[in-house]
């Protein structure tokens, strides 16, 4: 990183750690909403940088992000989850053995099939996030079915953010130097840069296992935040989800996508709250109850009105 990257970093480090008392005295309601807001921008930078920067379609990044959260999960439990200074090492520890094994799952599927592009990319990576959630399915050391719980709740407003805060400078940092031109040069035009001695292929590689490695690192963050998880919370929804925040976001801007995973956080609860507002006619509030429905619409509203993104104010390409 730059100087100006580490003051930057140093000067969010001091933000976060004035308001962490604040945070610990909101509900629980709205502290689980903003953890929730830190965890998924996580997730849809990372995202980010696979569909976004270097132009493949990856539909397997909850697969990524349960491996994260289970074996930092299995690890903690294994450790008996102590409290203190103790608790707060281990949990670093089995953030990062969470990370690096989702790292290693992005490097398995990265290596066969990256040579693949567009829509049988995205089956593949698909196909994988399954095989990740049929094998969790039927662990029993990893609670099969039943799901796993009884980690202790080391994540934190601190934490959370802080690991945010990484993730998204890491990224950014890495785009803008010389050897993150690749990634963009991949995505731009993939032949002409294997034309000038770039090895697309490579650059791909390190994408996926980049992007795995803090999908992971958001999945053990989100385990030790709600102390209990499933197979089904790792699906082929919870990638779309991630997946639509790229997109909406616009696809290549990190501060896009990143405010998309804070909107895409809140709007879901934002219409729960709406459908009980005493306030408004019977009416309006049965429609409300529907939130999904509405929540949908809403995203396809958006995507009509902003194809290019919330904050990438270039007009969006149509293909002849």
């Amino acid at each position: 990183m730059t100087s100006r990257s580490n003051q930057a970093f140093l000067l969010v480090l001091a933000v976060l750690a004035v308001l962490t008392p604040l945070a610990g005295g909101i509900s629980p309601y709205y502290y689980d909403i903003l953890i929730g807001i830190g965890i998924n921008i996580i997730l849809a930078a990372s995202l980010n940088l696979i569909n976004g920067y270097t132009g493949q379609f990856s539909l397997g990044h909850a697969g990524f992000m349960a491996v994260g959260a289970y074996l930092s999960s299995w690890l903690t439990l294994q450790a008996g989850t102590p409290s203190g200074p103790a608790g707060l090492a281990l949990f670093a520890a089995a953030l990062l053995a969470g990370s690096l094994g989702a790292a290693v799952a992005g490097f398995a599927v990265g290596a066969p099939s990256l040579r693949l592009r567009g829509d049988y990319l995205a089956i593949v990576t698909l196909g994988f996030n399954e095989i990740i959630k049929g094998t969790i399915q039927n662990a029993e050391p990893l609670g099969a079915q039943r799901g796993l719980g009884g980690m202790g709740k080391y994540t934190g407003f601190f934490s959370a953010f802080a690991c945010t805060a990484v993730t998204v400078l890491v990224i950014h940092n890495l785009v803008r130097s010389t050897y993150g031109r690749g990634f963009l040069a991949t995505h731009g035009d993939e032949i002409a840069a294997e034309s000038v001695g770039l090895n697309t292929t490579r650059y791909k590689i390190t994408a996926f296992t980049l992007g795995a490695f803090f999908a992971g690192l958001a999945g053990g963050l989100y385990a030790h935040f709600k102390q209990f998880i499933h197979p089904e919370a790792f699906g082929f929804t919870r990638s779309m989800d991630i997946v639509v925040m790229v997109i909406l976001g616009g696809m290549g801007n990190m501060a896009g996508v990143c405010l998309a995973a804070a909107l895409l956080t809140v709007l879901p609860e934002l219409l729960r709250y709406v459908a009980h507002l005493e306030l408004l006619p019977g009416w309006l509030r049965h429609v409300a109850e529907n939130r999904m429905i509405i929540y949908s619409l809403l995203l396809i509203v958006l995507m009509i009105a902003r194809p290019q993104g919330l904050l990438n104010f270039k007009p969006a390409k149509v293909k002849s």
